[in-house]
């Protein structure tokens, strides 16, 4: 059944407590109204209906044969609409929406939301990984992990993790070339992404003057991860965060040959709604992730 504007919502709500209260005053009370306000929902109710609802006395009302009809079936209707918001206000209590870019959400997060989930353990985590910059008025998130200068309208923005670069290869690769001794010795390799400009602002921070990345294929992969697995596979050099690949470091599957390294500007912040800054949920994800990245709060 659709609703129209027609159809007196308001007035079946002040029906409902003034039936069940068996009084204009006290229901007045306690739904904010005057009785004169109550009064006039009442009428308007009984001139939608037809007929009577109450039968009114000096100093007592009674519901009339067509009021005792009604109550019971709007009496119903609102604890059945007040049961489907508090089911809905605990699922979404209750689930955590993280919007977060694939790299940092395999590199860093996937390894270590087991300690959030271990300090609220009555909340689950929903994680979605896309390389598009979230709209909270469109899609469904409580917060985000984004890439950038933390200068978004209407949002609150918290940065928590700088996103430096440098190249990163494959040792085994770099043995096949005799050792990467100088900066330029990465332009002997396959330069993987060379499109992207880390590499460019990269090669003039180490020195290398007019590099030639126009020579190497501008492929766009999307995400660090797919150029790490490619410079692992020993197909290349990539351009990367160091401190997303530590672990791949220390197991010998990528080394970070020079130790310099490059920010453009863009680093790792955590956004959400200002109009939702002290949402539990958001609020408890907040200080969990900055205590991590030994961020003092403001």
């Amino acid at each position: 059944m659709k609703l129209s504007k027609q159809f007196p919502l308001n007035a079946l709500r002040v029906f409902e407590a003034v039936a069940r209260l068996g009084s204009f005053t006290k229901a007045g009370e306690e739904l904010g109204m005057t009785q004169t306000a109550v009064s006039y929902q009442i009428k308007l109710l009984e001139e939608n209906v037809g007929e009577p609802l109450f039968l009114r006395r000096p100093r007592q009302i009674s519901l009339t044969e067509t009021g005792e009809r009604l109550a019971p079936k709007v009496a119903e209707a609102f604890d059945m609409l007040a049961e489907a918001m508090a089911s809905l206000r605990k699922t979404t209590e209750e689930t955590l929406t993280i919007h977060s870019t694939a790299t940092f959400a395999q590199q860093w997060l996937s390894r270590y939301i087991g300690s959030f989930q271990l300090k609220h353990p009555n909340m689950a985590v929903r994680l979605v990984t896309s390389s598009t910059v979230i709209d909270f008025q469109r899609e469904t998130a409580d917060v985000a992990i984004r890439w950038g200068r933390g200068n978004w309208p209407g949002l609150m923005a918290h940065r928590f993790m700088e996103l430096d670069f440098a190249p990163m290869l494959s040792p085994k690769l770099a043995a096949e070339i005799g050792g990467i001794n100088e900066p330029a010795d990465l332009l002997k390799l396959t330069i993987i992404s060379a499109g992207d400009h880390w590499w460019a602002q990269w090669f003039a921070a180490a020195g290398v003057e007019n590099p030639g990345l126009d020579k190497f294929p501008k492929n766009e992969f999307g995400t660090q991860i797919l150029d790490a697995s490619i410079a692992m596979a020993a197909q290349g050099v990539a351009i990367l965060n160091p401190g997303h690949f530590q672990e791949d470091v220390a197991s010998g599957r990528l080394y970070q040959p020079f130790p310099l390294t490059c920010n453009d500007g863009r680093d790792y912040w955590l956004v959400y709604p200002e109009n939702r800054r002290n949402v539990p949920k958001i609020k408890s994800f907040r200080n969990w992730l900055l205590e991590k990245f030994n961020i003092e709060q403001s």
